[in-house]
Order: C-alpha cells, then structure tokens, then sequence
C-alpha cells in the first residue's frame, strides 16, 4: 500500500504487504514484504487523565541504495524527519522509531530496536537483538555486539557489547571471570561431595 504524496525512485521494490505512507525513496531502494514505512510513532505524554497521544508530522526519508528487511518499522518524524543513509541495509522485524538518524552504508541485524531521536554514524554496525537507547549518539565505524543494551552514547571507531554496552575487552574480560568463578565453585562443590 502507497500512501498519498509519496515519492519513490527509479529501480525500487516495494514487496507484497509493505506499507509506505509519508516518505520520500531515493533510487535502488528495496523494501520487503510486511515492512511498514511511515506510520506515526510512539508518541505518547502522560497528562492530567492518561496518555496523549503527541501528533507526528515529520516524514521518512530513505536514502538510495537501502534494504528494509520484512516486517521492520520505520516511524515516521514527530516534529523532525527519521533517515535512513545511503547504502545502509537493514534486517527483518527491526525497529526504528521517530527521529532516528541513522548514517550512510550501516548494517543492522534483525530484532534490533532503535528508540527515538538517536542518532547513528555512518558504517556502523550492530548485531541482532540490540537495544538502543534514545536521545543518544553512536559515532561513526561502532561496532556493536549481539544482544547489547546501549544506554549511551559511544564515540566513534570503539567495539562494544554487553548489558550494560561497555567496550568489548571489558565485556569479554568479566565473563570470562565470570565462568572462571562458575568453574571453581563447581568443582569445589564436586570436592565436597568426595570428602
């Protein structure tokens, strides 16, 4: 389903079941079935009687040369727009939620969740099943793990991972303690049962 006003490039797929209101495409473009393009976000303020629903008025601007994996989200802008850079390819059932920007030639993995207003670099990776914050940057050329949870920002180059996301040697450091302390108390509680 195309909604009213927008505008798609030459040489773009857009695959059964994709939705795309609200958005500008650029050329090459490749959006896969059960995506969906443009829709409002969360965005919701605890008033006097529940939550209020904030109007979204920006839009989608998907650069050329982009895959958009089936089934992932690409909020539209609330007052500003979500991008998404040139060459970047993305999973399936990724989440990229209003005002995200995210830079030029990315890799996301599939069940990544992007909260809104953060920003990414360009050529940055991040492994399947990632939570990233919102309101934070990551810098360009980032590298992060599998299942991390990103609550701040991280300047740009660093390999990271984790829960919290902290640099990789220190995340591979502790749970290799970790299993060392695990091992002990194992064989120790074997060397009790032999006494």
């Amino acid at each position: 389903m195309i909604g009213a006003d927008v505008k798609i490039g030459r040489n773009c797929t857009v695959a059964a079941g994709a939705s795309v209101l609200v958005a500008l495409i650029g050329n090459n473009v490749t959006i896969h079935n059960g995506a969906r393009i443009g829709q409002d976000g969360f965005g919701n303020a605890p008033g006097p009687r529940g939550m209020i629903k904030i109007v979204q008025i920006g839009r989608v601007i998907i650069q050329d040369n982009v895959s958009i994996g089936a089934n992932t989200t690409v909020d539209r802008g609330a007052m500003d727009d979500t991008v998404i850079g040139e060459g970047t390819k993305i999973d399936n059932q990724v989440q990229v939620a209003h005002n995200v920007r995210i830079g030029r030639h990315c890799g996301i993995a599939a069940g990544v969740g992007i909260a809104g207003s953060a920003h990414i670099g360009n050529g940055v990776l991040i492994g399947g099943a990632s939570g990233i914050n919102g309101h934070i940057t990551i810098g360009d050329g980032v590298q992060i793990a599998a299942m991390s949870g990103v609550v701040a920002s991280i300047p740009p180059g660093l390999v990271y991972g984790g829960i919290p996301a902290r640099p990789m040697k220190d995340f591979l450091r502790e749970m290799a303690e970790k299993m060392v302390s695990v091992d002990e108390r194992a064989k120790r509680k074997g060397e009790n049962k032999n006494d």
